[in-house]
């Protein structure tokens, strides 16, 4: 069977400053290359169950979190992630407590202010 092949970025922010490099993706004549292809041949995962792509979210496509059989297409740039280490939900809500808290003091300051 005929292979050829599409050129694909590969943007890999996993360790330290992102990497941007090209890469030649093999496809088989007459399919569609897929993120997971790219993935193996890359040499980033050996399966869609692998360890290393166990969390969610951990790749995509120009800043679209991608799922494993999405297809990818010619000068696409493929992202590898790395792990958050602080839940984005968990720092916005901790910073609206702040902000309410500080309101809170603000009111209570001005009140005080009036009774002197």
């Amino acid at each position: 069977m005929a292979s050829s092949s599409i050129e694909i970025f590969i943007c890999d922010a996993r360790e330290g400053d992102p990497i941007l490099q090209s890469f030649q993706l093999r496809v088989a004549d007459g399919q569609s290359a897929t993120v997971g292809q790219a993935l193996i041949q890359v040499g980033v995962a050996t399966n869609a169950e692998d360890p290393v792509l166990a969390r969610k979210g951990c790749f995509g496509v120009f800043g679209k979190r991608k799922g494993w059989d999405s297809p990818i297409y010619e000068g696409d740039r493929l992202e590898l992630y790395s792990t958050l280490l602080i839940d984005p939900k968990t720092v916005r809500r901790k910073k609206a407590n702040q902000n309410q808290d500080a309101k809170f003091q603000a009111a209570a300051a001005k009140r005080k202010a009036r009774r002197l």
